[in-house]
């Protein structure tokens, strides 16, 4: 007999119908690299939030929205959110950072997929992003991917540490859900 929870299903529908992934962007200057991460998590609208990063697939049915003006996401202090994360960080003066996501999704599904880089320059993230989904496009033949779409963020770093970053939020979860725990020392029937 085998186990249901290993059964793979070609059901193009799924929990994920109705999902929005919000695509963000933030920078951030502050006297430590980490405080200008933590600046940019701010104007990205997540810095409350535990964040989870994921690989680089989009769920069927999932929709991707890129808001003119992010707002801080909803959601509780310190829960879970669930994205896919690109960011750099600098400290020397004159170096910059940049950070991207790229994504394609097959129009009549909405599965598809991510890819996120950083580096210090827009030529390199851009390059890097646009190689990326090609490979991963070409790796599932047979999917009629669409157009691809990205966003990039850079900074450039003057007398404090910066900090560039874009992120593909996808789900917050609350921790009110409590972990089962087993009891090792006696044997379960």
């Amino acid at each position: 007999m085998s186990d249901p929870t290993l059964q793979h299903t070609t059901d193009q529908t799924t929990a994920a119908d109705g999902l929005t992934i919000t695509v963000s962007k933030g920078t951030g200057i502050a006297a430590t690299a980490l405080g200008a991460f933590d600046a940019a998590l701010i104007e990205a609208g997540i810095a409350n939030f535990n964040l989870i990063t994921l690989s680089s697939v989009i769920p069927p049915g999932a929709s991707v929205e890129v808001p003119e003006k992010p707002g801080e996401r909803p959601g509780g202090w310190g829960d879970r959110l669930y994205v896919v994360l690109a960011e750099t960080r600098v400290e020397k003066h004159n170096e910059e950072a940049w950070a991207g996501i790229g994504w394609t999704q097959e129009a009549a599904t909405g599965r598809g997929l991510f890819v996120e880089h950083h580096g210090y320059s827009r030529h390199q993230v851009e390059a890097d992003i646009d190689a990326s989904l090609s490979a991963l496009i070409a790796g599932r033949p047979g999917i009629e991917f669409g157009s691809r779409q990205s966003v990039v963020q850079g900074i450039v770093c003057e007398d404090q540490p910066v900090c560039s970053l874009v992120a593909a939020a996808f789900l917050s979860v609350g921790w009110q859900q409590r972990s089962t725990m087993i009891d090792l020392r006696t044997p379960h029937l």
